[in-house]
């Protein structure tokens, strides 16, 4: 899926300062989020395996619509990012069966538009350390 962000301001319905992330084979928005945050909406798959997380929007106070498999869906019971120091750290929190509180503490980095993190597996109480890149 082709995307492009489509304006600062954007439609009216988007607030002030927002994007829209606009798909361009069937000209609608999937997603809107402040700039700062819309670099983060996409598909990422982790470099280890078929793990993915899907980023469907973030709202200014960072709450992330957000989906993971592995291929299967697992519930996703919290995602969200805040900005420290000009640096976008994620949290996402898995609720599933063999999922029970399972997390990935993540870090966004531009050179080479990566997250990069822990993902700590409840279930076995091991931190593993682990990179997702940007599907293309």
């Amino acid at each position: 899926m082709l995307t492009t962000l489509i304006g600062v301001i954007g439609p009216p319905a988007l607030a002030q300062g927002q994007v829209a992330i606009q798909d361009e084979t069937r000209g609608v928005t999937l997603a809107q989020a402040t700039p700062e945050l819309a670099i983060l909406i996409g598909r990422w798959v982790r470099t280890d395996a078929r793990y993915t997380i899907i980023i469907k929007s973030v709202d200014p106070s960072g709450k992330m619509d957000a989906t993971y498999s592995n291929p299967n869906p697992i519930n996703v019971s919290k995602a969200e990012v805040t900005v420290a120091e000009g640096t976008l750290k994620l949290f996402i929190e898995l609720r599933d069966v063999g999922y029970p509180g399972s997390t990935y503490t993540l870090t966004y980095l531009p050179a080479g538009d990566r997250l990069t993190g822990v993902y700590y597996q409840a279930a076995i109480q091991q931190k593993f350390d682990i990179v997702f890149l940007r599907a293309r």
